[in-house]
């Protein structure tokens, strides 16, 4: 093996080197940046939680007939209204999580069926029915009338 062939192979080893790096840098940022993109969400609806905590906490603050449906009246089924909303956001956060591969399929096996227990419940399925306090991704929207019509 002349000198000229152990310095092509070095250059070579050198070029495979820098581009795996540069490949594996890519990847890494990939993942970040799906990793922020999970938490941007997350805070978001944390933060629903915390208005939404706040109604729960004093059902005077929930404005008449903007954030409240019509058949939700007492300060107890407001409670319950805004209750029910705060356990569909935290499963909102674990569906994403998911879909973006941030949470592993057994553990969010789970929550669903945590959630199938409680999409059962009348309180539940009369907030669901009300379109007024939702924001949810429209991915989980569909999700959620499956996992409902399934029952």
């Amino acid at each position: 093996m002349t000198s000229a062939m152990i310095q092509t192979i070095v250059q070579a080893v050198s070029v495979l080197s820098m581009a795996g790096g540069l490949v594996y840098a890519a990847l890494q940022f990939r993942g970040w940046r799906t990793a922020q993109h999970v938490a941007n969400v997350t805070k978001l609806i944390e933060l629903q939680l915390e208005l939404r905590k706040m109604l729960v906490d004093d059902p005077s603050l929930a404005p008449t007939g903007l954030s409240i449906p019509p058949e939700v009246i007492s300060k107890e089924e407001t409670r319950g209204h805004f209750y029910n909303l705060m356990q569909l956001s935290l499963f909102e956060i674990a569906w994403y999580s998911r879909i973006h591969g941030q949470l592993t399929d057994d553990y969010f096996t789970s929550w669903q069926e945590n959630m199938t227990v409680i999409v059962k419940r009348p309180a539940f399925r009369a907030m669901w029915n009300s379109d007024q306090t939702k924001i949810l991704h429209a991915g989980f929207r569909q999700f959620m009338d499956s996992l409902i019509k399934n029952l």
